[in-house]
Formats: C-alpha cells, sequence, structure tokens
C-alpha cells in the first residue's frame, strides 16, 4: 500500500527556511524604477531632521510639501506671497534629483477666509488669480499640480463636496482651477486628487466629475490616490479596481498620500472621535502582530501598483514613523503607518515590498 500513500515522504530533505531579508533594503527609487516613482511627502523641517533626511535622500525621486505649498501658507492677501519655504523645498528637490508634487492650488482646507470674500465674479477672479501665480511662480519646477483637493462628496447626495467653492462658484470652481494651472505652466501635469477612491461608491462619484470635466474639454492629466489606509481595509480588489477606472478614461494615476495605520477605526471614530481603537504601541505582543498585518498590507498594495502601467508616481504621506499626521488624527495616539520606523530604519513593511521571500 505504499505506493498509493506518502511512504516517500521519509527521506525527502525538509524545505530550506527562507532566507532573512538583509537588514538594509535596496534604495525603493531603483527597485521601482521599471514601475513608478517613489516619494515622500514633507516640508523642509521633515526632510532636514537628522533621522528622515537619509531616508528620502536614498529611497525618493518625488518629493511632496506637505503644507508649505498650501493657500494658507503662500497666500498672505491678494496678490502677495510668501514664497520662502516652498521655494526651498523646491530647491531641495533640484539639487537631489526629486521631481516636485504641487500640492495643492484649491482645497476646502487651509486656504485663507478672505478667498471667498465678495460677489461670486470676484471669489472666481481671486481663485484664477492665485493659480496662475503659483503655477508661474513654479514652472520648470514642479512637474504635476494636484490642482483640485478632496472635491467629491462623501455620501450619495451629490458628486461633488459641498465646500465653499461649490456654494459660491457651482462645480465650474473645478473647471476654472485646472484651466487657470494649464494656462500658466502647459507643461506641468494637472490632477485631482481624492481620499475614498477605494470605495467604489466615492469613486462612481469621483468619476462622475472626471466624465463631466472631459466632456467639456477641460484639461485633466490624472487622478490622485490618497490611500490613506488600515491593516485590514482596503482590499486589494477595491485598488485596482479604482487605477482600471481612471486609466479606462485616458489618465494617469498617482499614489498620492499613502500610510497604513496599525489601526481599523469604525467610522464612528472619523465622524464623532468615538469607539476609536485603543494605543497599542505599548503593548509588544499587540504591537508585532499589527506590524506584521501592515506589512502585509502594504505587500499586497505594491504588487497591485506593479500591475498597472498607467500608475506612475507612488507617495507616502511622510518619511519615516517619528513624524507623522496619523500621531493626532483621528485621535492622539502612537501609530506607525510608514515603511520606515522613527529611527530611519527599514520596517518589516519595507522588507515585505523588496523582497518576495520575506516573511514578515
Amino acid at each position: 500500500m505504499s505506493a498509493c500513500g506518502g511512504g516517500g515522504s521519509a527521506g525527502a530533505a525538509p524545505s530550506p527556511a527562507p532566507a532573512p531579508a538583509p537588514a538594509e533594503i535596496p534604495a525603493l527609487k531603483a527597485h521601482f524604477a521599471a514601475h513608478f516613482k517613489i516619494g515622500m511627502a514633507a516640508d523642509p523641517g521633515g526632510y532636514k531632521n537628522a533621522v528622515a533626511n537619509p531616508v528620502i535622500l536614498k529611497h525618493a525621486n518625488s518629493i511632496t510639501a506637505e503644507n508649505c505649498f498650501k493657500p494658507a501658507s503662500l497666500a498672505v492677501s491678494p496678490g502677495v506671497y510668501n514664497w520662502a519655504t516652498a521655494d526651498e523645498l523646491a530647491a531641495f528637490a533640484a539639487a537631489n534629483g526629486m521631481v516636485v508634487r504641487g500640492h495643492t492650488l484649491c482645497w476646502h482646507q487651509q486656504t485663507p477666509d478672505w478667498f471667498f470674500t465678495g460677489t461670486a465674479a470676484e471669489v472666481r477672479a481671486r481663485l484664477e488669480t492665485y493659480v496662475h501665480d503659483v503655477v508661474t511662480h513654479f514652472k520648470g519646477k514642479v512637474a504635476c499640480w494636484d490642482v483640485v483637493n478632496e472635491c467629491t462628496s462623501d455620501d450619495a447626495s451629490s458628486a461633488y463636496r459641498n465646500s465653499r467653492w461649490l456654494q459660491i462658484l457651482g462645480p465650474d470652481y473645478i473647471e476654472h482651477a485646472l484651466r487657470a494651472a494649464r494656462s500658466a505652466d502647459p507643461d506641468a501635469k494637472l490632477f485631482i486628487n481624492d481620499y475614498g477612491t477605494e470605495d467604489p461608491a466615492k469613486l462612481a462619484r469621483l468619476m462622475t466629475i472626471v466624465a463631466g470635466l472631459q466632456a467639456k474639454g477641460v484639461p485633466l492629466d490624472g487622478v490622485g490616490h490618497q490611500l490613506h489606509v488600515s491593516t485590514t481595509s482596503p482590499t486589494p480588489a477595491n485598488v485596482d479596481n479604482a487605477l482600471r477606472s481612471v486609466a479606462g478614461k485616458g489618465l494617469v494615476n498617482h499614489v498620492t498620500e499613502l500610510d497604513v495605520s496599525l489601526y481599523n477605526d469604525p467610522g464612528s471614530c472619523f465622524a464623532s472621535r468615538t469607539g476609536c481603537a485603543a494605543d497599542i504601541t505599548g503593548d509588544a505582543t499587540l504591537l508585532a502582530a499589527a506590524l506584521k498585518a501592515q506589512a502585509l498590507q502594504y505587500r499586497a498594495l505594491f504588487n497591485v501598483f506593479k500591475q498597472h502601467a498607467s500608475l506612475q508616481s507612488v507617495t507616502t504621506w511622510g518619511i519615516a514613523d517619528n513624524s507623522t499626521w496619523l500621531s493626532g488624527f483621528p485621535i492622539a495616539r502612537g501609530n506607525r503607518p510608514l515603511l520606515f520606523d522613527a529611527t530611519g530604519a527599514p520596517k518589516p513593511a519595507a522588507r515585505a515590498i523588496t523582497y518576495d521571500s520575506y516573511l514578515p
């Protein structure tokens, strides 16, 4: 009977254990060069930090300003600008072989109240002048712009977020901003950037906006997918669907603000700060499990990313875990959402996306 069973297993050599990943990883910008650029978000105070600086210099060939390109940072008063910090970032990028993603020209947050005063005609003129002035200032220094940020509604009542821009100018504010940007720098690629594109319902609303713009011949080159995600959500299939939907419209995809939170919070945590998961960073067992899940999520996402020729850039929202917006959002607690730890060392997630045989 041994010929019909597993009798031959006794002499079989055991499977070799997978080789441990090296302490260091290859430069991400080189490792993924055949697929997309690798970007990181920071302001000068962030990328000059002793932990972050060697990380961004080794791994990134794209940089996004976390805050210093936003209207609240640049626009002092109508026609008066504070360029110093943004110029410093642009110079750093040029000196270190990085392209700049300009973020962002038109948003419902971090925009001075004076933008919204006066008649609709005055608000439109102010928006168009601001976009023209900023894009002109950085012409030849910024490769692409998140022209309009987070314009899509979070609910089914409308495709458009009910922002002050919408209330004053209607949906055409998006067109006004995009046309002003294209006029100022015909070579810069123009994007709409949003979160939640991995949700099929929100994606459908975004694609309604995109279709309307394309029907009117409005200049639009791509869609930015923020991808602030967790260890269990979204599914790779939903991310794949978002990228395919945008590519199907003939547009470029960028992943613009990627991080993977250790916490899988319910919607109430974001809506009303209730039901949020408790801080796990002081519990070694829970933290280790979360970091493993995070590594597997990063690997799953990057496996999807590599399948899409339309995806030209992947940016993490931060450089290393020593500085992340998620330490205070949606509540204050320890979080470690990036590829590099608080000392700048590669985490299991970084190894998971660079070594296929690595088991986190």
